[in-house]
């Protein structure tokens, strides 16, 4: 039997994929261009804002979200390469003890994932209380670059300064890094935060977040995931292509669509409505990504 595609596997499992595809390349361009050999494309899975030890209206079920979204990601006929998660891996809480206990059960789940490798970052419910500590006791640095395959990826913490900004000494650390890189290098950017201004009023921002894209700026394959709003969203600066993730929790507004930035309600005869996580396509040769948004239940 011929192996099945992620696409014809979502829709045997009953959840839903939307496919978008990165601004890196015009769209028609990327159509007409000829795909690299199949040894240089990979595939990686985000998952974001699991909010482990929630507990509240906005989802009764939260405790089972986390756990279904690494039985689908396992069940994907090819594994991806890597996993990460984009922040907000707990929910916050004043005690530490209890940080602790919430960071030690999110790791069991994760370390479930029957992938290559699984990478980490906070979000402020994880790092804003102690700067990152108990983060860094469980899943070690709030920063980091790796290289997979011809991309350079990028880790950066927009989160453990309580003021929600980078920081002069990270900002200098992304600068020296990219030095180092051919300007042509695909470069992939991973936040909690968005670094541009989304919505300020509603902490959807970083507050220097706009050097960060200065420094960026002058590469012209640069792509940044984060997390953080709850929602898919895409935006562009200049030729840098931003996209926000699902939560696998409960589902925040579209920005400045009420008055409050509140938990959409909790609705029983749709349970996964708005949640869920992607995967994204990559073709170093090109840069080019295609994104597959994943939903965790049918929303019909």
């Amino acid at each position: 039997m011929a192996q099945r595609t992620r696409r014809e596997f979502l829709q045997l499992a009953g959840v839903s994929g939307i496919v978008f595809a990165s601004g890196l390349l015009d769209a028609c361009a990327s159509a007409e261009r000829p795909r690299a050999e199949p040894a240089d494309d990979f595939y990686f899975v985000q998952l974001s804002d699991t909010h482990w030890g929630y507990k509240g209206p906005a989802n009764p079920e939260a405790a089972v979200e986390l756990p279904r979204a690494v039985e689908l990601v396992n069940a994907l006929p090819r594994p991806p390469d890597f996993v990460i998660f984009t922040g907000d891996l707990t929910h916050t809480t004043d005690d530490p003890a209890e940080r602790r206990r919430r960071m030690a059960e999110f790791r069991a789940h994760a370390t479930r994932l029957k992938v290559p490798g699984v990478r980490f970052m906070p979000g402020e419910h994880d790092a804003s209380l102690d700067r990152g500590q108990v983060y860094e006791e469980n899943f070690g640095p709030r920063s980091y670059t790796f290289d997979h395959k011809g991309v350079h990826f990028i880790a950066l913490d927009n989160v453990s300064d309580p003021k929600g900004i980078l920081g002069d000494e990270q900002i200098d650390w992304l600068a020296r890094d990219l030095r180092q890189r051919p300007k042509e290098t695909p470069i992939v950017v991973f936040t909690h935060r968005p670094l541009f201004d989304l919505k300020s009023d509603w902490d959807w921002t970083t507050g220097d977040g706009s050097r960060a894209i200065d420094v960026l700026h002058a590469h012209p394959h640069v792509t940044v995931f984060y997390g953080h709003i709850h929602q898919e969203h895409h935006q562009m600066t200049d030729h840098i292509a931003h996209h926000a993730a699902r939560s696998l929790v409960f589902a925040l507004p579209a920005p400045g669509s009420q008055p409050k930035r509140a938990p959409l309600p909790w609705d029983a005869a749709h349970p996964g409505r708005g949640l869920g996580f992607r995967d994204v396509d990559a073709d170093p040769r090109g840069p080019d990504y295609q994104l597959r948004e994943i939903a965790l239940a049918s929303e019909a």
